[in-house]
């Protein structure tokens, strides 16, 4: 099994910034077998794969790139998000996901892991963004 804890989150004004992190252990974790990532939803709306990273390739949807930051710790159990200049569309319920690596994967591939993929997801967290 995996367990994934986030922290993070909150409630911030439009163009503020915010953290989140989680970290991952468990029996069926190894750093090497899952790569880890950030999934959003919105009650109602599909959810939307935001970020995810694999031994320092990143890859980020293109409605928060340049504002969303993904990264590991040294251990590379523990991924952050952090967000800047978040905007009211920003605000959702966010999740961490390890998903199952299989061999090499594209950024494209990372992003479509974390809805598609073998996966394990946190409770999640949620983001509100006022303007």
């Amino acid at each position: 099994q995996v367990q994934l804890v986030e922290s993070g989150g909150g409630s911030v004004q439009s163009g503020g910034s915010l953290s989140l992190s989680c970290a991952a252990s468990g029996s069926g974790y190894s750093t090497s077998g899952f790569y880890m990532g950030w999934i959003r939803q919105v009650p109602g709306e599909s959810r939307e794969a935001v970020a995810a990273i694999n031994d320092g390739l990143t890859s980020y949807t293109g409605s928060v790139k340049g504002r969303f930051t993904i990264s590991q710790d040294s251990s590379k159990s523990t991924v952050y998000l952090q967000m800047n200049s978040l905007k009211p569309e920003d605000t959702a319920m966010y999740y961490c996901s390890a998903v199952r690596t299989l061999g090499h994967v594209t950024p494209a591939g990372l992003l479509i892991g974390l809805l598609e993929g073998f996966r394990y997801t946190g409770q999640g967290t949620q983001v509100t963004v006022s303007s």
